[in-house]
């Protein structure tokens, strides 16, 4: 028990550093500061690319929304990149012929084959326009028709190399789920993002909502494949050439949230090994970087390695049961330092950080009835992105995997094509579920009631991931169940079904 108990120990003191980490960003990012320098006195070449696969239900949606852009139509052009193997390559061809003949510069860019996933579809468009800027965005965003002329300032500064806007939420509200998830996005975007971006720290693209000065992606060697994520990577490799990056805090662009949780963990899992891919391909060179300084290699080793924190959070887990068994031997005022650590050191300082970030965007009046299923929401991710992480460090190469979108559809519905592979992983979470609450029984009848809280949040997130898994496995299994359902809903008469009705791809 000596071992474990000091295991244990080493644990939480590093996860607890990590989220006095956060905080210390979150501290500075309320030291950021907005501002839009002087429109340009001529407005230069814009191309807007929408990379989409696959995207049926929201294709149409997206591409509306920037046909709408309020920018020059003469300076502005639209690729819509489809690398389609369902009824989208229909519905999206269908919506730029219309915009066409409208009189817009707008193309449906179709490769012959999808190598390098997003990144080589992006690549791909950029060997078509000779755009001095280019934005992005993800089929599920719709950005304001503001966005372009919002950013596209920032580059009178010849040194920026990117501009980045904040992500909103077009469904945050349909579930405790999506709820959870636009609050940890918030405290991602609101305070590491901010944080920083006003220490002047590397951050990054996000993928989408985003402007790039098309001299800065060739500079920094253009995109990639390697990663699965794609923008991290270019991101810090133009930062590392020096280019300057710009967070716009105050610039929303709305986008739809992984509406269960099989998607939710899809969307993770690409996350989570996407950034430990990075980490081994860039750190190395941060680290030999001649130029940068020690906070700047220890600010970015904290960022692209972030995800092995999940690692130490499944070892806790599986090892907190067995430390509070050790621990009822031990004097009375170790084990209050013990769970002082635990609390003060790790919930105080998430519920702080998610609180801060919620007041920022309007949305604190909420936040102390979702942060226990928002940690919850956290922590049970170790399973998901553990494996992800071993997956990177290993060298295993995956697909790049889209997270599910379904625009204004009823998201009970079954999609057996991102149904997660590895069935097993639902189960273990399942397992450590029901082992946490077997732990909490032990502790309540040993009368150590102050690990409680900490092992019900594990407990919850845990279980909350697998039985959604296990649920969608099941209805998967047996769709007469999931028809049942959908006809027995009172919402069921409003479902809207696509415009080509078809066997399920995406």
């Amino acid at each position: 028990m000596g071992v474990t108990l000091s295991i244990y120990i080493a644990l939480l003191t590093l996860l607890s550093a990590v989220s006095v980490h956060r905080m210390l960003l979150a501290l500075a990012a309320r030291r950021l500061r907005n501002a839009t320098p002087d429109v340009p006195r001529e407005w230069p070449s814009v191309l807007v690319q929408l990379p989409m696969y696959n995207e049926r239900y929201v294709a149409e949606r997206l591409i509306d929304a920037v046909c709408e852009l309020d920018y020059p139509p003469e300076k502005l052009t639209i690729q819509v990149l489809d690398d389609s193997r369902d009824e989208t390559v229909d519905i999206a061809a269908a919506r730029v012929a219309l915009w066409q003949s409208r009189g817009l510069q707008i193309e449906h860019v179709r490769r012959p084959d999808r190598v390098a996933f997003k990144a080589g579809a992006l690549a791909y468009g950029l060997t078509k326009s000779d755009a001095e800027l280019v934005a992005i965005f993800d089929a599920d965003f719709v950005p304001a028709a503001d966005f372009v002329k919002l950013l596209v300032p920032h580059f009178n500064d010849p040194g920026i190399g990117m501009v980045q806007a904040r992500w909103a939420h077009l469904n945050r509200n349909d579930s405790p789920v999506t709820e959870s998830q636009a609050i940890l996005l918030d405290g991602h975007f609101v305070n590491e993002h901010g944080g920083r971006a006003a220490l002047g720290s590397f951050f990054n693209f996000n993928g989408t909502a985003g402007m790039w000065r098309r001299n800065c992606i060739d500079d920094a060697g253009g995109w990639s494949g390697q990663t699965l994520t794609e923008d991290l990577d270019l991101s810090y490799r133009a930062q590392l050439k020096g280019w300057k990056f710009v967070y716009r805090q105050d610039v929303e662009v709305p986008a739809e949230l992984p509406a269960d949780v099989n998607a939710f963990k899809t969307q993770q899992h690409r996350w989570a090994k996407g950034s430990t891919e990075t980490a081994c391909a860039l750190l190395p060179t941060i680290w030999r970087h001649p130029t940068l300084s020690l906070r700047h290699r220890c600010e970015a080793t904290f960022h692209l390695a972030g995800n092995i924190a999940y690692p130490m959070v499944l070892l806790l887990a599986v090892l907190m049961p067995f430390a509070i068994t050790s621990r009822y031997e031990l004097l009375s005022w170790k084990l209050m330092v013990m769970d002082g650590l635990m609390f003060v050191g790790s919930a105080a300082s998430l519920i702080t950080f998610y609180s801060l970030a919620e007041k920022s965007v309007g949305h604190g009046d909420r936040i102390l009835r979702r942060l226990p299923m928002t940690l919850a929401l956290g922590v049970g991710l170790a399973v998901n992105n553990s494996r992800a992480v071993f997956e990177a460090l290993l060298g295993k190469k995956t697909e790049f995997a889209r997270t599910p979108k379904w625009g204004n559809r009823d998201a009970r519905r079954v999609d057996p094509a991102y149904l997660l592979s590895a069935n097993w992983q639902a189960l273990i979470e399942f397992v450590l579920g029901a082992y946490m609450v077997c732990a909490m029984a032990v502790s309540a009848a040993n009368n150590r009631f102050v690990p409680l809280p900490f092992m019900g949040i594990f407990a919850l997130g845990f279980l909350t991931l697998a039985l959604g898994s296990l649920r969608k496995a099941f209805l998967t299994r047996f769709p007469a169940v999931e028809k049942a359902s959908l006809t027995a809903s009172p919402h069921a008469s409003t479902i809207a079904e696509p415009h080509h009705p078809a066997a399920d791809h995406g």
